[in-house]
């Protein structure tokens, strides 16, 4: 059972390390976007050129400028920011089932690789009792060599498990980042909007 869980623990390597990579902030929320459209407004307005171009820079940028393709109500306009969102956010995620599923199972073989070794040692116990002699040292060592796949399991389980739980954490507060910088685009577009929401 060695092989699968050497094969998990480089696809649980390759994912958190193409993780680290994709999910920097530098990377999700490049550059201040809003001040980018703000300063659009004195400068021809918003074009379809600039709100392409906003799209191509990060995932923050694709979900704004989703809102601001076309014109649209305020309503329509979170609306489609929210359909975008939902688009970045499923990206966000991606790998990170298979790497909480290689966590889970990682262990079950490493035990299930043990269990077998076991059967194999007992049954080598049975062919040597029948010849009339036990050698300790192959009771001893063969436990040993049985057990080292319960050890490989959790190694490649535990790390496997921390970084699933630091990427769902990671992503969770992106995703409360971006809709905040979703919001304040939309405020910024539709003040009206904004008092009422505050005067409710």
């Amino acid at each position: 059972m060695m092989l699968p869980i050497v094969v998990a623990s480089v696809i649980a390597m390759a994912i958190i390390f193409e993780r680290l990579y994709t999910l920097r902030r530098s990377r999700l929320m490049a550059g201040d976007p809003l001040l980018a459209i703000q300063s659009w407004q004195g400068q021809g307005g918003i074009t379809a050129s600039r709100v392409d171009e906003l799209a191509r820079q990060s995932p923050l940028g694709h979900i704004l400028a989703a809102g601001l393709a076309g014109s649209h109500s305020a309503e329509t306009m979170r609306t489609r920011i929210e359909d975008a969102g939902r688009h970045v956010a499923h990206q966000m995620e991606r790998y990170l089932n298979t790497l909480g599923t290689i966590a889970l199972i990682s262990p079950l073989l490493g035990l299930l690789g043990t269990v077998i070794g076991i059967i194999d040692v007992f049954q080598a116990i049975t062919v040597h009792s029948a010849a009339g002699a036990i050698a300790p040292e192959l009771l001893a060592g063969g436990i040993a060599k049985a057990l080292v796949t319960t050890a490989a399991g959790i190694m490649v389980a535990v790390p496997a498990f921390i970084f699933h739980r630091y990427f769902r954490g990671l992503v969770d507060e992106l995703v409360i980042d971006m809709e905040g910088q979703a919001i304040r685009l939309v405020d910024m577009l539709h003040p009206a909007g904004q008092v009422r929401r505050r005067a409710a």
